[in-house]
């Protein structure tokens, strides 16, 4: 099986297709490496020479691990990579250059990414209180199954007029979403306790985008936060995506 070993111990499993220059996805919570799939064909099929790798974590560990990058580019020696971070991802990406710089790095995609942010303060009210990420835990507790049929409706934004969102879709995130265990779900809403969890367009993407030099930034009216899975979005997503890595 395909492991690196972190400094710190850690297992991590990776799988890559094809050969060549590396694209690593980075996948939010609740989801797992799975999630990356209809990207990792659209990379390999568009771009036969470059990899595309969703670093993946051993079940136990889902959602804990993937917090704390101990350089696992380096652990693999790779070089010129491009990693592409959904949602929660978008912490781990900016956590990895904010600790180990770009040296390693060709480019970066934030989608539908979660920038760190406080909690609010008077000159900042953009942050998120306390508050929410104690409903988020009492709704696991309570019923962890049906918190998370609950999440993915908004999640795809199922309730949106004109939305194409699947049955399939919401299932599939539930179904990752229930074999994360309830440990390792509240160790990473400990570890993302200051995170901007709150999908706004102006506090996560349109601050990004002033913050990070070059930037640019794309926005798809009616998409909603799983755009890269759900039907009629993921297409535009991908199309983007190979034109960004052939530039």
């Amino acid at each position: 099986m395909p492991y690196c070993t972190t400094r710190d111990g850690i297992e991590i499993f990776h799988k890559g297709w094809g050969t060549g220059r590396t694209v690593v996805f980075l996948h939010g919570r609740p989801l797992d490496g799975d999630t990356c799939q209809d990207q990792m064909k659209a990379v390999a099929d568009a771009v036969p020479r470059r990899r595309a790798r969703p670093p993946r974590p051993r079940p136990l560990h889902s959602g804990v691990r993937r917090l704390r990058p101990r350089r696992p580019r380096r652990l693999l020696g790779l070089t010129e990579v491009t990693l592409v971070a959904h949602s929660m991802g978008g912490s781990e990406l900016a956590r990895y250059i904010g600790r180990h710089g770009t040296s390693r790095l060709r480019s970066a995609v934030l989608l539908s990414a979660i920038p760190s942010a406080d909690a609010p303060e008077p000159g900042d009210p953009e942050g998120v209180p306390d508050q929410v990420f104690d409903e988020i835990k009492a709704g696991i507790l309570a019923d962890r199954s049906q918190f998370w049929k609950n999440t993915a409706v908004g999640f795809f934004s199922a309730g949106r007029k004109g939305s194409r969102v699947t049955q399939g879709n919401l299932d599939a995130l539930w179904f990752m979403a229930v074999h994360q265990t309830v440990q390792g779900g509240f160790g990473c809403l400990d570890a993302f306790g200051c995170t901007d969890f709150h999908e706004g367009i102006d506090a996560t993407a349109r601050k990004s985008a002033r913050i990070i030099p070059g930037a640019t930034l794309k926005v798809y009216e009616g998409g909603s936060h799983g755009i890269a899975t759900a039907a009629g979005d993921k297409g535009r997503f991908d199309a983007d995506l190979v034109e960004f890595l052939e530039s």
